[in-house]
């Protein structure tokens, strides 16, 4: 949902400008989007002229630098797929349409260009993407609709675009400058201190106008929500149709809202599924809905999607779950005891996940992906832990031997209710695996609902 913005008293495009963008030349992009023909064509210094109280939007953008052989209706077409909108990159960039000098910096604002289908209205599409019904006269102005209460079916609407704050979530940091991987940090009454996240486009997220399944990949214990970068995600999803989401989890969250912390809110669960999830929904091309979302992680990440999976059935259509563990209570509750005393050790201060010395028990069945298999009917679910760890490694040893045990045991219990799975036991220890990823996300696209024009 792109940023809005309503006009006080002083208050000039330019400085405005400034304060979104961190540009005061970015001005002619805020006009642009906010159908004012200039940015000297309001006056919104004196406190009675007639800006105050205007309505404008803020879209994100992304810059391009001339190259030889650029034209503006090319850039348009290749960005938006429409050659006719190439006026709408002249006026954000503050240029005629014949002033394109190779080395010239152009503002290609963010667009979505939307079909109207029957029941829509402009007060009802600004409301959906712009967070105010209010907004329809800037949609009407800016798509040259002189009667705003008629709309064709099938007319396209130009519909500017943006991620600003909602669901809970304020952005504190954001960088979009890579063709692909975008950062974000949130505030957020969920956690105490400000968690981030990566989200990794398409490579032709920019210009193809199609929407997208969504990947959430989760990281392991004591990493964060930069892990699978350095893992090489890019390069695993070089061409790929899905868009990847991997936030912060905590160094020892687990996924999960504790019974107790003495650090402040460490509520993980709370964070991805009631804030974060609709967040990317709003401000990204996405499928909100069941078949458009999959869930996976690595080790604890392994743990989380499994539980997520289980807990929120109608979010996600595929699971997978690398080197993470399926059973909580095996061998007198080691997970669980393992889960207590970390969280405690780097998150919570002394605080547990699920309790100490006296378990939540019921906090435990829920969270438990063997006492809940019949949450997996009708999913896609994908599961890989290592046969070998390192013996002089106790950690490792410890760790993949429990992980593999608990994943045999849930397999077993899928089996025996005729759900189907797929599994795999692979060499080594607890480590993420590249091919078995790279395995598991031509599963995972296939079995989620294909890129495609909305």
């Amino acid at each position: 949902m792109v940023r809005t913005h309503t006009v006080a008293a002083g208050e000039t495009l330019p400085a405005l400008a400034l304060r979104f963008y961190g540009d005061a030349d970015l001005s002619p992009l805020i006009a642009t989007a906010s159908g004012i023909t200039g940015p000297d064509a309001i006056d919104i210094v004196e406190p009675g002229a007639v800006g105050v109280g205007q309505q404008l939007i803020i879209p994100d953008f992304t810059g391009h630098e001339v190259l030889p052989g650029d034209t503006l209706p090319e850039l348009a077409l290749r960005c938006y797929g429409d050659a006719g909108l190439s006026p709408l990159i002249a006026t954000a960039s503050g240029i005629t349409e014949s002033d394109v000098d190779v080395g010239r910096r152009l503002i290609i604002p963010e667009l979505v260009r939307y079909k109207v289908v029957a029941g829509d209205t402009l007060p009802e599409l600004a409301l959906r993407y712009y967070g105010d019904a209010s907004y329809s006269p800037l949609i009407a102005t800016v798509n040259g609709i002189a009667e705003p209460d008629v709309i064709d079916i099938g007319q396209i609407l130009v519909l500017f675009a943006g991620r600003s704050n909602g669901f809970g979530l304020s952005i504190v940091d954001r960088n979009e400058n890579d063709p692909r991987m975008w950062y974000y940090r949130f505030q957020t009454s969920a956690i105490g201190w400000n968690p981030g996240v990566n989200v990794l486009l398409p490579d032709d997220y920019r210009t193809s106008g199609r929407a997208y399944p969504v990947l959430y990949l989760f990281h392991g214990g004591d990493q964060d929500f930069r892990a699978f970068d350095f893992l090489g995600i890019r390069e695993l999803t070089a061409g790929k149709p899905i868009i990847v989401v991997m936030p912060d989890g905590g160094h020892a969250g687990w996924y999960s809202n504790p019974v107790s912390s003495f650090v402040g809110p460490r509520n993980w669960e709370t964070f991805h599924i009631a804030q974060l999830l609709p967040w990317i929904d709003a401000n990204f091309r996405t499928y909100a809905e069941y078949d458009g979302r999959a869930v996976a992680g690595f080790s604890m990440g392994g743990f989380g999607a499994l539980k997520y999976m289980a807990k929120y059935y109608g979010h996600f259509a595929s699971v997978s779950s690398h080197s993470g563990p399926a059973s909580l209570r095996r061998d007198f509750g080691l997970v669980v005891h393992w889960a207590n005393v970390s969280s405690a050790a780097a998150d919570l201060a002394g605080g547990t996940i699920y309790g100490a010395p006296f378990w939540n028990q019921a906090r435990v069945t829920a969270d438990n992906p063997v006492e809940r298999i019949d949450r997996y009917r009708n999913k896609r679910i994908f599961f890989v832990a290592g046969t070998s760890p390192d013996p002089i490694n106790w950690f490792d040893s410890v760790n993949e031997t429990q992980v593999l045990a608990g994943q045999r045991e849930f397999r077993e219990r899928l089996t025996a209710v005729g759900i189907p799975h797929e599994g795999h036991e692979a060499p080594g220890g607890h480590v993420f695996r590249p091919d078995m990823f790279a395995v598991d996300l031509d599963g995972i696209i296939a079995r989620l609902r294909p890129a495609a024009l909305v």
